[in-house]
């Protein structure tokens, strides 16, 4: 192969990676904020020191906050169900298996695969996959990965008015509450 042959097959690959970053487009989420963030009193300024610290803290407060509030306001509630070592849900309301994400900020294969295989597992067993996000700027290729796997997919203000259908408590109006009384902003030293 020729100097030449090299250059052209190595300027290929660069071509399609110049192309693929040309095209990617970052949302501007630099004021993008939420009511779990405010709640808190979390900038985005504060957040952006380490996103992953946050992004999980703020996933995993959420789930937790569903699932009590779940437990103690429907009458069908049931605790997350395993498939092995899989657990495709956060918690169950009569044929709702219900997933709590923060956002999905995962587009890697593996991800995306999960998604589709656990709406499959639910759906097969008599469940109807539910995905409450509460943030709206989730990663395109992974929401379509959720709408393959037949996920029912609540985003912002739906995953509100659900939960509120659902529970009789309006969530948004709570932490709305609290984030107008800085109840729970944090005090970093």
């Amino acid at each position: 192969m020729t100097h030449r042959d090299i250059d052209e097959k190595l300027s290929l690959i660069l071509k399609k990676y110049q192309d693929n970053f040309s095209e990617k487009v970052y949302a501007d989420d630099f004021h993008a904020s939420d009511v779990l963030m405010e709640t808190f009193g979390i900038t985005q300024e504060l957040k952006s020191e380490n996103k992953q610290f946050w992004g999980r803290q703020l996933g995993m407060c959420w789930q937790l906050l569903v699932v009590e509030l779940c437990r103690n306001t429907c009458p069908g509630f049931g605790l997350a169900i395993r498939f092995g070592s899989d657990e495709p849900c956060d918690l169950l309301l009569g044929t709702d298996a219900i997933d709590t994400k923060y956002r999905i900020g995962s587009g890697d294969s593996g991800t995306l695969k999960k998604f589709k295989q656990y709406g499959d597992l639910l759906k097969e067993k008599g469940y109807r996959p539910v995905l409450l996000l509460l943030r709206e700027d989730s990663l395109p290729a992974a929401m379509t990965a959720c709408q393959t796997g037949g996920w029912s997919i609540y985003i912002g203000d739906s995953t509100f008015q659900y939960l509120k259908e659902k529970t009789g408590f309006d969530l948004c109006e709570w932490l709305s509450f609290h984030k107008d009384r800085q109840t729970f902003f944090i005090n970093r030293r």
